[in-house]
Parts: structure tokens; C-alpha cells; sequence
């Protein structure tokens, strides 16, 4: 009996030892992903301008030279940003412009087979929910996760000032535009005076709905607008390769 334990648990040490040599071969050897292999962050600084990101193109090319900069630069980058349609421009959904994952932060954790630990990244999915409920919370985001490319906490509700958690996204709970007249995205992403933007909170704290995404609006779009409601203009961005 002794013999047939030692020998099952030798059995089963060597196809553990298989089964992490495996995923060793597909991952870096590392415990930290590389700049390289990160595909989600927050910007580390707003482009300064309020509500005028430069319309998505701006915005795009914001999220790819600091992308660029922290190593990562061989991908292609998009902002988590909504447009509202105008005459002869339909309207965009932030949700369409990113892919489908799954999205590694600057630090995600690889998995520790012996501590039983895996951090997972992120897919659609799970940022934008199966129902209502689940959207407002983004089930999956968290403030941890929400690092920026230099894997940074955004400061948000109880951390030292200045609080920086509201995150541009002229988005719906669901990642889509809104279909209304009222102005979203400080329009299109073009203003730094009159309109208003719709903010998620990267901490997921505060106006009573814990969400990344879709939070609350701003009652203008210029720079000291933005700083007033607890935010400096920082978006998200997703690698879409």
C-alpha cells in the first residue's frame, strides 16, 4: 500500500511539473508580464486640454506614444472612448474600438502553481457585463487592475490629493454611446469649454454605482471643469493586437 501512495504521488508530482513546464513555454519566465505584453492601461497624464483630446485620432495617438514609452509601442492602441453621432458622422462605441482581450495590465501576476494563485486578465466580457447590474459595477475592473503604463494606482476616494479617478469615456454602462441630444463627449472630444463628458471612476467609488465606465457627467469640458469633479482628463486605453 505504502508503494502504490509513493508511486501516485509521484505520479502526480511529475504531471504537475508537466503541466507548469507547459504554461512556462507559453509565458514569459518572469513573475511580472512585460511592458511588452501589457495591453490595458490608464494614462499616466492627460494631454492638458480638457475635453479636447483631438477627437479619437488625438486620443489614439496619446494612449500610443505613452504605450510607446514604457516599452509597448510594437502594438496598436485605441482609446475606451464614445463619439455621439452628428449629421453625416454616425456615432461610435467605445466597446467597438477595442477588440475582445484578454487585456494584461503593466503588472499582471503569472500563475503560482504551488500558492494556487492566478490574477486573470480581463475580456469584454467581463468589463462590460451580462445585464445592467453588471455593467454599472464592471465586474472584473478593479482599481488594482486600473494601473496606468508605469503601473501606478490612479489616486481615487481616500488616497492623498489630488483625487484623479474620473476617467473620459462618453459612455454608457455598456460601452455604448448615448443616443440622446444632450452633449456626452464634450463634443466628440473637440472642446475645452461648453459641453460635458461622461466619466467612469477608475476606483469604482463613489455617486452610488461603482462604475468604471459610466459614473456620472461633467459640467463642462474645460481643463479646470475636469480637475473640479475629481479628475485631470485621463482616459483608457486597449491594445488591439
Amino acid at each position: 500500500m505504502k508503494h502504490i501512495l509513493l508511486w501516485t504521488s509521484i505520479g502526480a508530482l511529475v504531471a504537475a511539473s508537466a503541466a507548469v513546464a507547459q504554461d512556462r513555454g507559453r509565458m514569459p519566465a518572469s513573475d511580472r508580464i512585460p511592458s511588452s505584453l501589457m495591453t490595458f492601461f490608464v494614462t499616466s497624464e492627460p494631454l492638458g486640454n480638457g475635453g479636447n483630446l483631438g477627437g479619437l485620432a488625438g486620443a489614439d495617438a496619446h494612449c500610443q506614444a505613452l504605450a510607446a514609452a514604457a516599452g509597448a509601442g510594437g502594438r496598436t492602441w485605441r482609446a475606451y472612448l464614445s463619439t455621439q453621432a452628428r449629421p453625416g458622422q454616425p456615432a461610435v462605441n467605445a466597446r467597438d474600438r477595442i477588440g475582445t482581450g484578454p487585456w494584461y495590465n503593466s503588472k499582471e501576476r503569472l500563475p503560482d502553481y504551488l500558492n494556487r494563485r492566478l490574477n486573470r486578465p480581463i475580456v469584454q466580457s467581463e468589463i462590460h457585463g451580462d445585464t445592467l447590474d453588471e455593467a454599472r459595477r464592471g465586474s472584473n475592473l478593479t482599481k488594482e487592475f486600473a494601473l496606468t503604463e508605469k503601473g501606478e494606482l490612479v489616486n481615487g476616494i481616500g488616497d492623498p490629493l489630488p483625487t484623479r479617478h474620473d476617467i473620459l469615456t462618453g459612455s454608457q454602462p455598456d460601452g455604448r454611446a448615448f443616443t440622446d441630444a444632450a452633449d456626452h463627449t464634450c463634443n466628440n472630444w473637440t472642446s475645452n469649454g461648453a459641453g460635458s463628458a461622461q466619466v467612469g471612476h477608475s476606483d469604482r467609488v463613489g455617486n452610488g454605482n461603482q462604475s468604471w465606465n459610466s459614473s456620472h457627467a461633467t459640467t463642462g469640458c474645460g481643463q479646470k471643469d475636469l480637475v473640479s469633479w475629481g479628475g485631470v482628463g485621463l482616459f483608457y486605453c486597449f491594445a488591439v493586437d
